[in-house]
């Protein structure tokens, strides 16, 4: 990946390109390109020695046209101000392909989790909290668990944003802890969503899990929930990884043995784990593996223009954002693939986050087979207007979500015109 790399760039080209397909204007699509709002904030936190030490944090809000922002908050040392943009903008467009009321956000801290005590995690949280508070809420923007952040996270941010507003406001944030507004079924949407996109995909091309080989790069909560999933639906599952590395077996991994190992204890890794006859592969080795299906679940970039010509996989399922650059897509596209977006493969999570709020709001709570059957008919016919118009375009996947979303964003925006 080029050190100038901007992601940014990269989403407003994908835009562009699902534009024209449409026959739009630019003045139909124009408000899309620029984020209605940036927030960057410098968060003092006093470390457990007594020093004080300043991080630098990030809300963006992309549109709020189709309802209030929705987007999770990352803690990650090389976060920027271009990569939350870009996140906002696909989430905004995420949000308009499953059809729920929401635009686009995204929030980060530039910060190595990993290197903060619990205290200072709370405290970071706490004060970053206190400080894109102004522009977050119930009926503005939702904040969402994303890379290094959690349900423990989101208790933090909800009870301070509470402290602030004088009263329990459990809506403004998603992935909660269950005690404290969560939804049943919110841990696994992500990766739930994933398999019922990859089965929709097989199903078109008439193909069952049955014997399907595929290969997961990234084995937190999304990739892992996958993992077992399309493991339970009779996949096999023949190369994984994490950030410690990957195993493969070429008859199919002991996946329920591999989560339960993982998730026995916190800093359980895969370089860890030990079994009768896996091979210890590369990161990169996994993309590149002799399967059907290639599940990216890490983070952004991964299937680059020197790694896309080496993918084996006929079918591609982003469960990551952004894992695949636009040099890349082409070269995927020319070799015949077929790429599940991240803003359809991985929309599962903000579909049940929408689910956890409508609960917050009503507080009123469903049992988790409810909130699955709905995840389910909401992705079903997610994958369907999808394919209709990548069909209807002779276009990728990838251009028929982005024409679906755009479409909506753009028709909402011509309905409520410009506030003069």
């Amino acid at each position: 990946m080029s050190a100038h790399y901007d992601p940014y760039e990269n989403m407003l080209m994908v835009l562009e390109g699902a534009a024209g397909k449409l026959g739009l204007q630019e003045k139909d699509y124009v408000t899309l390109k620029y984020p209605e709002r940036e927030l960057k904030v410098s968060i003092p936190v006093v470390m457990d020695n007594g020093d004080t030490k300043v991080f630098e944090g990030y809300r963006v809000q992309h549109s709020s046209v189709r309802g209030p922002c929705k987007g999770g908050i990352r803690y990650h040392q090389d976060v920027n101000m271009s990569e939350a943009k870009a996140l906002a903008a696909w989430m905004s467009f995420k949000c308009a392909v499953v059809n729920i009321p929401y635009g686009g956000g995204k929030g980060a801290v530039k910060v190595d989790p990993a290197e903060l005590s619990k205290g200072e995690l709370e405290r970071l949280t706490r004060r970053f909290t206190a400080g894109i508070a102004p522009i977050i809420g119930p009926y503005r923007d939702i904040p969402a668990p994303d890379v290094n952040t959690t349900g423990e996270i989101m208790g933090w941010i909800m009870d301070t944003y509470s402290a602030l507003q004088g009263s329990l406001t459990p809506g403004v944030v998603t992935g909660k802890p269950l005690e404290l507004g969560g939804s049943l079924g919110r841990p696994e949407a992500t990766g739930r969503g994933v398999m019922l996109a990859a089965r929709e995909l097989l199903s078109k091309l008439g193909k069952s899990f049955k014997g399907t080989r595929v290969a997961i790069q990234g084995m937190g909560n999304v990739g892992g929930t996958a993992a077992r999933l399309l493991h339970d639906e009779g996949c096999v599952i023949v190369a994984i990884s994490d950030v410690s590395g990957g195993i493969s077996k070429d008859d199919g991994l002991d996946i329920p043995t591999i989560c339960d190992f993982l998730m026995a204890k916190r800093g359980n890794l895969l370089s860890g784990y030990d079994a009768p006859g896996i091979e210890r592969i590369s990161n990169k080795d996994v993309l590149v593996s002799d399967v059907d299906v290639l599940i990216p679940a890490a983070l952004e970039n991964q299937i680059d223009a020197e790694v896309a010509p080496n993918v084996k996989a006929s079918l591609i399922i982003e469960a990551a954002n952004g894992p695949t650059t636009f040099e890349a897509d082409e070269i995927l596209e020319k070799a015949g693939k077929t790429v599940v977006p991240d803003i359809l493969a991985n929309a599962g999570g903000v579909a049940v986050s929408y689910f956890e709020w409508v609960q917050n709001l009503q507080r009123f709570y469903w049992e988790e087979a409810e909130v699955n059957n709905r995840l389910e008919s909401l992705m079903v016919a997610a994958f369907n207007n999808v394919w209709d118009m990548a069909k209807k375009h002779g276009s990728t996947l990838r251009l028929g979500a982005y024409m679906v979303a755009i479409e909506r964003i753009s028709q909402a925006q011509k309905s409520r015109g410009i506030f003069l």
